[in-house]
């Protein structure tokens, strides 16, 4: 086992490397605007899952995962050649829901600050069903004594 901070680093160096490689030498025209968004391995260094996002449609998102199969042997060489391990780890490419997530939670937040204008707005013109203090408070001392007479 590899400690976690060299896996961690050989994590970054990899997305790193799938990032370049997509960026320059993949030239597959199925590949869409693909965003490399992060890379995990395994304690022993042999399996990688790269994590992407694509910009576009479901059909552009199918066409980008096909395209990133079909370059995997690729990638995975570059890796090893330019990480220098003894074994390159194989590549998984995984879609990343996060974005999408992400974006659900803001328009959920948006309606949500929407609907809290909009009590205010109408908190600004309410009055009190009743009386503003709906405490009762003694007019006079007769009350008062009343009171204290009540209490003993």
């Amino acid at each position: 086992m590899v400690d976690a901070a060299r896996a961690r680093k050989l994590a970054d160096r990899i997305q790193q490397i799938v990032a370049e490689m997509l960026e320059r030498r993949i030239k597959d025209p199925r590949l869409g605007f693909v965003t490399v968004t992060d890379t995990r391995i395994t304690a022993d260094l042999r399996d990688a899952t790269v994590f992407y996002t694509v910009f576009g449609s479901d059909a552009e998102r199918a066409d980008s995962a096909a395209a990133l199969e079909s370059a995997k042997g690729i990638i995975r060489s570059e890796v090893g050649r330019q990480t220098g391990v003894r074994f390159a780890p194989t590549l998984t490419f995984k879609h990343d829901p996060l974005p999408d997530s992400a974006r659900h939670l803001d328009e959920l937040i948006n309606a949500a600050r929407a609907r809290d204008a909009e009590v205010a707005r109408q908190a600004e013109a309410a009055s009190y069903a009743g009386e503003a203090d709906p405490y009762r408070k003694p007019d006079d001392e007769e009350d008062a004594e009343v009171s204290r007479d009540d209490q003993a």
